[in-house]
């Protein structure tokens, strides 16, 4: 008798609101504009989940260097190289704008994704989705412009793509960082940046706190050959 309860009792499982609440290993933390959630070179010991708020990841070379991979938003995970046997952090990451997290230790995350195949399902489509992306990035390095290099990066900060609706790209994002991201200097970022609003591709005027409004104008530059 008890095991049809168990069956019933993981069919109830719903992702999103592993996601959203608090449990065994799983706690919410609230971190403010600019701090640091965790350091290269810290200990690897758990998953983030963001649930409000948007998260620079960042690299540092050993010459110093530091590299932007990726700017992620609600909705996402990062930190999964504890699952994949990472014991040090090879990156650091730190909020651009007030966020709250979900912090999943790694036997909460792997016990779940183990158990709970619809919450595995959705993991592992993210992960996909993720190394996707990065090959598209890795393609563009190696394949296009700078310039349209920095259109596809702006686009995809404005979410470009999800719903059709580009958003305003939310806090304001230094040249510096674009040009890290870009994988050029803060001048061709300030030139091309200065190109795409004399050509109404971007505004400055718009959006929160004077922030950047990317409109959907600007993927002629990504086509164009």
């Amino acid at each position: 008798m008890k095991r049809p309860a168990a069956v019933a009792s993981n069919r109830e499982f719903d992702p999103d609101t592993f996601l959203a609440t608090i449990g065994v290993g799983r706690t919410m933390v609230v971190v403010p504009k600019k701090e640091v959630i965790f350091a290269q070179g810290d200990g690897a010991d758990a998953v983030f989940y963001i649930q409000k708020g948007k998260v620079r990841l960042t690299v540092v070379s050993k010459a110093g260097k530091e590299a932007t991979i990726a700017i992620v938003n609600e909705g996402n995970f990062f930190g999964e190289g504890a699952l994949a046997g990472q014991l040090l952090r090879m990156g650091s990451a730190a909020a651009m704008t007030d966020c709250e997290l979900l912090r999943v230790e790694k036997r909460a995350m792997m016990d779940a994704l183990h158990r709970e195949h619809s919450f595995s399902d959705m993991f592992v489509s993210y992960l996909l989705g993720r190394n996707i992306r990065y090959e598209e990035d890795l393609v563009d390095q190696l394949f296009n412009s700078s310039e349209k290099r920095l259109a596809r990066v702006l686009l995809l900060l404005a979410h470009f793509g999800k719903e059709g609706i580009p958003e305003t790209v939310v806090p304001k994002i230094s040249q510096e960082t674009l040009a890290e991201m870009v994988g050029t200097t803060r001048s061709r970022v300030s030139f091309f940046m200065n190109r795409f609003r004399k050509l109404g591709f971007i505004d400055y005027a718009g959006g929160v706190e004077g922030g950047l409004q990317v409109h959907s104008s600007l993927l002629n530059i990504v086509l164009h050959d």
